[in-house]
């Protein structure tokens, strides 16, 4: 079985896509270094150039300020009533990948900030081995 390059996280965090002239909303299914699963309500055709902004949802419905990050849709497939989408980030400077390490960081339970996520986040790779 091949290892995974980055660790994946399962956890629901807000997410909107941002193309030429298309903006949709969803939520994430998983999350890592490398990109996400998202559902989403419409369809996003593979190939397209985005702007992702990712946020945490909390308890409350709150939501963290948006990280804005560059991605790539590389799969969309239609499930139940909606479609989930694969994105790979693209090439991001040192200050946002900070964010995103960050960002993975308090997701994986590494952060001591007070606010929780809404759900216990366990990396799938340890879940489904």
């Amino acid at each position: 079985m091949q290892e995974r390059e980055h660790p994946r996280f399962a956890h629901e965090a807000a997410i909107t896509l941002r193309a030429a002239d298309v903006v949709i909303a969803g939520r994430t299914a998983n999350v890592s270094r490398g990109g996400l699963c998202a559902t989403l309500a419409e369809p996003i055709s593979t190939g397209t150039t985005l702007e992702v902004d990712v946020q945490l949802v909390f308890e409350d419905e709150r939501h963290s300020e948006p990280l804005r990050l560059p991605g790539l849709a590389v799969w969309c497939t239609a499930v139940d009533d909606g479609y989930q989408v694969g994105v790979r980030f693209q090439m991001i400077d040192s200050e946002t990948t900070e964010n995103l390490t960050m960002f993975l960081r308090y997701l994986g339970g590494g952060s001591d900030s007070a606010a929780k996520p809404s759900k216990e986040v366990i990396p799938l790779d340890e879940r489904f081995g």
